[in-house]
């Protein structure tokens, strides 16, 4: 995945290994949920940080003693 600041729904569904109607769901969520935050968000793209942070790639795994 290339450093851009948004993704398209063609990111999405590659990163995820989705259809692009199911990555485009998942936008419509995580764009909401930025709206509801007070961002301004754009349709069909995501914000890269978030979409990472909100999806498995942001989580940090901890140690299993």
């Amino acid at each position: 995945m290339e450093a851009r600041m948004f993704l398209s729904v063609e990111d999405v569904a590659e990163e995820l290994g989705v259809s692009k109607s199911f990555a485009y769901r998942i936008m419509r969520k995580l764009n909401a949920e930025l709206k509801e935050m007070g961002y301004v968000t754009v349709a069909g793209k995501i914000n890269r940080r978030y979409f990472i942070e909100r999806t498995c790639y942001g989580v940090k795994t901890k140690e299993v003693i």
